[in-house]
């Protein structure tokens, strides 16, 4: 029973560094605070007597989840927006100097959290915890299940994918033109420039609390979501949600409505969902972008 106390106190130091670890490994504020409240969970069954290091466990236990929250979304349909690096078979090339890494590890913020999105889950894992905190090849490895050789070349390869990028601040600035462009053809009525501006096959699905703002609960393809925007969004913002660049609907002397998540592909949005339940609104980190 002590040495459960003493590692559920080692968590409470510590779940700030967590709670890093985590939003550096997801990029959203809110899936971060869900991974630290499941290794909460998982603390208080774990047996505690035999944990040597209560630092090291409780940063394995998160990256566990975080690996297994990463390998969930990419089994759904989620495409960051695309981005040139070297294909899983091509050969290595020289690893960057320690400069370089520290560099690499001292970059953090949302441009870098834009590449991260371009990594595969066990590459984004040993890239954050070895780059970002300083985590063992051989700690890495037992939570990817490979090699601490072949957990080092993970962390390599993500490392050159990261350096190589399109420049981060391209990559967002991009994105912004096609989200500020899509609130003004929507504003203006512009059918064809939405259109334009939409994936074939982009889907816009909302949940039930937007359902009962008078919202479809899905719509399909180019033409019906241009026609479902035509003269809308004029209480719509540009704004970070969770640290990613969508949509913010506030209207005149009102408090927040709803927000747009907004998916990209090939220059395109591919993907708009949009969240008007209160208790999710409220676990948001919203930001409203200069317009």
């Amino acid at each position: 029973m002590e040495a459960k106390k003493v590692l559920a106190a080692k968590f409470e130091a510590d779940r700030n560094r967590l709670r890093a670890v985590a939003y550096r490994m997801l990029g959203s504020a809110s899936e971060a605070d869900d991974a630290l409240q499941e290794a909460w969970l998982r603390l208080t069954r774990a047996e505690a007597d035999g944990i040597d290091n209560p630092g090291a466990f409780l940063t394995t236990v998160v990256a566990r989840i975080c690996l297994d929250m990463l390998r969930a979304r990419k089994s759904r349909r989620e495409d960051p927006i695309e981005a040139p690096g070297l294909a899983m078979d091509e050969k290595p090339a020289a690893d960057l100097g320690p400069e370089d890494e520290t560099l690499m590890a001292d970059s953090v913020g949302l441009a870098l959290l834009v590449v991260l999105e371009t990594l595969n889950p066990a590459e984004r894992l040993a890239f954050v915890l070895h780059d970002m905190f300083d985590v063992s090849f051989e700690e890495i490895a037992t939570i990817v299940d490979r090699t601490p050789e072949a957990t080092r070349q993970l962390a390599s390869r993500a490392r050159r994918r990261v350096q190589g990028a399109e420049p981060p601040d391209s990559a967002f600035a991009a994105r912004r033109r096609i989200v500020d462009a899509f609130l003004d053809a929507s504003r203006g009525g512009n059918f064809e420039a939405l259109f334009d501006l939409l994936d074939p096959d982009v889907v816009f699905k909302v949940d039930e609390a937007a359902i009962r703002l008078g919202n479809k609960a899905e719509t399909l393809g180019a033409t019906a979501v241009a026609k479902a925007f035509l003269g809308r969004a004029h209480a719509a913002h540009p704004a970070l949600l969770d640290g990613r660049l969508g949509i913010a609907v506030v209207p005149p002397g009102k408090s927040l409505l709803l927000v747009l998540a907004i998916a990209f592909k090939d220059g395109r949005i591919a993907e708009i969902s949009a969240v008007a339940d209160p208790e999710r609104l409220a676990a948001l980190d919203v930001a409203m972008l200069e317009e």
